[in-house]
């Protein structure tokens, strides 16, 4: 038996707004909160299904750089020109971090400066 991934938890200095904004991205649903923390995941799901969880952690910590892991997203009903679109409306901007203009995603940050890449 193989473990698998059933929560990611994301540090952060406001969860609240990352919460918001990761729901919308992914089509969660905030799951439980605990004190300033956030539980998000899928609709009708929560923890323990298919799809990881996301916790969204309050620290009051400084970030230190680059984050060691990134999450990749994958449009599920329109094309990626037009998740694009839905992301920054939602609040990513887009992030530099070296590409040299032929990649086939778009490599996004979210309101805290985590950077996320479109597929």
């Amino acid at each position: 038996m193989a473990c698998r991934i059933t929560e990611l938890v994301l540090d952060c200095a406001d969860p609240q707004r990352l919460a918001g904004f990761w729901c919308e991205v992914l089509g969660y649903v905030e799951l439980d909160r605990e004190g300033p923390n956030i539980e998000i995941g899928p609709p009708g799901r929560g923890f323990g299904g298919p799809q990881p969880t996301l916790i969204l952690s309050h620290s009051t910590d400084p970030r230190r750089g680059k984050l060691p892991l990134h999450l990749d997203v994958n449009p599920t009903d329109r094309d990626q020109d037009a998740e694009l679109r839905r992301l920054l409306a939602a609040g990513a901007r887009t992030a530099d971090v070296g590409q040299r203009g032929g990649e086939s995603w778009h490599v996004l940050a979210d309101p805290e400066g985590n950077e996320p890449c479109l597929q």
